[in-house]
């Protein structure tokens, strides 16, 4: 057996185990899904009806789909804190094993997850009036084009934010620390951007932040993909003028930034 195909074994075993623990503890699931659709349901139900019923509804899946994926970094982070802090990273360390495996098990996993979560939003859409907007052909491929690739863009922009959050587990020595920090965090970051409402009507200075925030390139992206809204006006930034490319690139820039410090701080913490 090869190195390579070695720590791939490993750190099949170590997303597997993660896995396990989901099914043995479902509870720990509820924050990637019941607190999504919570969100697509109140805003659909409670604010459509004044902010444009049923375009609002279609317009507002993307936001949601884009939030759900940030926040899903704090599922990654509670969890790397909690083994550290367990001492299970402890016990891992002294197998026979991949000194990567942790870490690739751990994204490998937590992928699943945000791949599971973005079917229940999807459907949780279709419930409240999300659609495609033409006719049956343009739906289907759509469907098979258009939403694969904004599904790609989701994953791959969760991947990103699951490298934050392996850094910041990694870093801080508690789970209450850490569920505290991700939470006063990912709120501003995901509510500072065009998830919920359109940037236009912003103050100068807050919609320069809002839209060169990565989070509004990969609602735009999606809407655009999806026909669930106009391209962006004139007057928008340049990331929401190219906002597919840019999507790519944010998360692209995130990960080639954050990996490596999410790696030395693992190496650090599991060293002490």
């Amino acid at each position: 057996m090869t190195v390579l195909s070695g720590a791939a074994r490993d750190s099949g075993v170590v997303a597997w185990r993660n896995l396990t623990n989901i099914r043995r503890l479902p509870d720990a699931l509820l924050g990637a899904t019941v607190q999504p659709i919570m969100f697509v349901l109140l805003f659909a139900y409670v604010f459509a009806g004044s902010l444009g019923g049923q375009q609002y509804r279609e317009w507002l899946i993307a936001g949601i789909f884009a939030q759900t994926v940030a926040f899903n970094s704090a599922f990654t982070t509670i969890g790397m804190a909690a083994d550290l802090q367990k001492g299970i990273i402890d016990r891992f360390r002294s197998l026979p094993m991949s000194r990567l495996a942790v870490i690739v098990g751990r994204t490998t996993s937590d992928l699943v997850v945000n791949a599971v979560t973005i079917v229940i939003m999807a459907l949780t859409g279709l419930i409240v009036g999300w659609r495609i907007l033409g006719g049956v052909t343009d739906a289907v491929l759509g469907f098979a084009l258009l939403l694969l690739f904004a599904f790609a863009l989701l994953l791959l922009f969760g991947f990103s934010m699951i490298w934050i959050g392996i850094l910041v587990g990694s870093a801080m020595h508690s789970v209450e620390a850490v569920n505290g920090l991700m939470f006063t965090t990912m709120f501003p970051i995901t509510f500072l951007a065009n998830t919920f409402a359109p940037t236009g009507g912003m103050a100068p200075w807050l919609r320069t932040i809002a839209e060169w925030n990565p989070i509004s390139s990969l609602v735009q992206a999606m809407r655009e993909l999806w026909g669930n809204g106009p391209a962006a006006p004139p007057s928008a930034a340049w990331p929401l003028q190219h906002a597919i490319g840019v999507s790519i690139g944010w998360s692209l820039l995130i990960t080639a930034v954050v990996a490596p410090l999410a790696i030395r701080a693992y190496a650090r913490r599991t060293n002490d």
